[in-house]
């Protein structure tokens, strides 16, 4: 073959190859796809899953990130990323103000045991990587509940927070295992108890579990999560995504480990 018309041939593959990864880069961002995991809440309330899992959250849109380590994860959400984040109770399509722009808060429900943060970013059109997402439920319990555990995994590092006490961390670059992090003994109030998390991507997949543990390392399932009024969709919106939503079953749990 002519050296010439290789040559030609190897420049044509080159930018061919650059423009596919130029728009992969692209899709990463401005791509909306739907989340095939995820569902908009249709009732008031929701009991966890069969394991124990809770399945309804507030998600905020994915703030920029950097760091998995205990020392990187534990400064950045110490830092004030936007107003009141320990303490607000947002509202399905609520804004906060992040580094000069608004990002919205989400009410999520999982078909499945755990939430998929990368298909909630991927349908908002926004960032896999690098980021950080803020969760929020709030947990109704019948009674006051003694020697709870907070049981989690995080895909990858996570912090989480009972009523405004931190009580279990996970960092490094991992994947979601069930009962990954168990908080030391807490105790839940009657009514109303808030869970708070926020999850630090650095690439790839990610996502979150979290379930609640009685005193005997069971999955307690008597309680039920109540996040306010969700802001109405249009109605063939909403029936799209419902369509597009796949019934999956909800994963079996394991012995948690003991802190």
């Amino acid at each position: 073959m002519d050296t010439r018309f290789t040559k030609q041939i190897l420049f044509i593959a080159a930018i061919t190859l650059s423009a596919l990864i130029a728009l992969a880069a692209a899709s990463d961002i401005t791509a909306q796809i739907p989340a095939s995991t995820l569902t908009i809440p249709a009732s008031p309330e929701k009991a966890p899953n069969a394991n124990g899992f809770i399945q309804r959250w507030l998600v905020l849109e994915p703030i920029a990130a950097n760091g998995l380590t205990d020392s990187a994860v534990q400064t950045l959400v110490k830092k004030e990323l936007f107003p009141n984040q320990f303490t607000v109770l947002p509202r399905d399509g609520d804004k906060a103000p992040v580094g000069g722009t608004e990002l919205t808060w989400h009410a999520v429900d999982t078909l499945n045991y755990n939430v998929n943060l990368f298909h909630f970013a991927r349908s908002q059109g926004r960032k896999t990587s690098d980021v950080l997402f803020w969760a929020v439920t709030i947990i109704n319990c019948p009674r006051e509940m003694r020697d709870v555990r907070l049981s989690i995994g995080s895909n990858a590092a996570s912090v989480w927070w009972v009523n405004g006490k931190e009580v279990v961390g996970i960092y490094g670059d991992r994947q979601t295992v069930i009962d990954d992090g168990v908080s030391k003994r807490i105790t839940l109030n009657k009514g109303q108890n808030i869970i708070r998390a926020a999850i630090v991507n650095g690439g790839g997949a990610t996502d979150f579990c979290a379930r609640l543990l009685d005193a005997d390392d069971k999955p307690i399932k008597d309680i039920t999560v109540n996040i306010g009024e969700v802001k109405a969709l249009p109605a063939d919106a909403k029936t799209r995504r419902q369509t597009q939503a796949s019934q999956r079953a909800g994963a079996g749990g394991r012995t948690p480990r003991q802190n």
